[in-house]
């Protein structure tokens, strides 16, 4: 308790000196916590959104790369947005470890405040315990339908790159035993590759290092009828661009989207009138996969699952507090999504009684 009152009390000198930016469309206001460009561009770009859409009114700051030593920062940058009455809700997507903590003080703190987590790392029970709201990928459903889709684009084997920080996840541990449930059923090997855990010594560009390296190693040894699936953001575009160069199967990324590693991996521009154009990105992503000659044999989501994370979690925290939106209300949950983000999701409860919602959404084939 000492230390959660000496953080709390060099916050409110922090917020002292750096003062506080008036609202200008809200009568209220919302933070929103996300990764960098490097840990997760997307939730960062619809964190940016978010604060052109209701400027004056969004508060924005990002948690370090290196989060898991760094779960004091993350906490602390959490809690900063506690220290403003003017701030009714907290967004935090991706919800890493660090985050519960924050949010278990800020319930001592203040009872009138809306917390919504986005792709949570920590134990789904702690989560739904301690969010109004909170979002996550259906990694159990997701489990069987990667590898239904991989088999769809002719995989006979799949490589699942990961490290045990990952794998001791519940949600994705779940995500591992029915890929490899499904895999069996379809005759279809899963084979485990350990990749460097980004938050280690070789950092990120360790990770992207040894991805392109041991995808065309895989190749080599297995054939091109492999797919390619990996546990970690900072993965993906590393992994498209040397999936692409092997001929092999990329089925969708850790968090689908078609905004999640391909337009950097195949240099595909995005000027700023077509940032968040679904409809264009995957048009540009099909012709420049078909320039590669790797037709039908990558994939993704429709849905930039992690842009809507951020974007609903915003916009449910706006209609709780200003129209009374039952967030346990699951239709009236995925009419709002909708009518935030013209996405249209398959939900699932994690629990009964808990407002974390799992969820779900086709793919396209380029």
């Amino acid at each position: 308790m000492k230390r959660k009152l000496s953080l709390v009390l060099v916050l409110v000198l922090v917020f002292g000196i750096i003062g506080v930016t008036q609202a200008a469309e809200l009568p209220f206001k919302i933070g929103i916590v996300t990764g960098t460009v490097s840990q997760g561009e997307e939730e960062y770009q619809a964190a940016l959104k978010m604060v052109a859409r209701y400027p004056g009114s969004i508060e924005h700051v990002t948690y370090p790369d290196n989060f898991m030593q760094e779960q004091e920062t993350v906490i602390g940058q959490i809690l900063q947005f506690a220290m403003d009455p003017q701030i009714k809700a907290i967004v935090v997507c991706q919800a890493v470890p660090g985050t519960t903590a924050a949010f278990n003080t800020i319930r001592e703190m203040r009872d009138d405040m809306v917390l919504i987590m986005g792709l949570p790392h920590e134990d789904p029970d702690m989560i739904a315990g301690v969010a109004d709201f909170a979002m996550e990928s259906d990694q159990e459903r997701r489990g069987g339908n990667i590898v239904q889709i991989a088999h769809q684009m002719g995989a006979k084997k799949i490589l699942h790159y990961s490290f045990p920080r990952h794998m001791s996840m519940e949600l994705l541990a779940v995500r591992y035993n029915n890929m490899k449930e499904e895999a069996a059923r379809l005759g279809i090997e899963l084979i485990d590759v350990t990749a460097p855990d980004p938050m280690g010594d070789a950092g990120i560009p360790g990770t992207q290092q040894f991805i392109l390296e041991d995808i065309p190693r895989q190749a080599a040894l297995h054939g091109k009828d492999i797919a390619f699936f990996g546990t970690n953001c900072a993965m993906m575009e590393p992994a498209i661009s040397a999936s692409l160069d092997a001929g092999i199967i990329f089925p969708e990324q850790c968090c689908p989207s078609p905004f999640h590693g391909y337009p950097g991996a195949l240099g595909i521009e995005i000027s700023e009138d077509r940032k968040g154009d679904v409809d264009y990105i995957i048009e540009q992503i099909g012709l420049k996969v078909a320039e590669r000659g790797n037709s039908g044999r990558m994939a993704t989501w429709v849905a930039p699952i992690n842009m809507v994370f951020v974007e609903a979690g915003v916009e449910l925290a706006i209609q709780n507090i200003q129209n009374g939106l039952d967030l346990s209300d699951q239709a009236a949950v995925e009419k709002a999504v909708f009518d935030a983000t013209g996405i249209k999701l398959s939900l699932n409860r994690y629990k009964d009684g808990a407002n974390f919602y799992l969820v779900i959404a086709d793919s396209v084939i380029f």
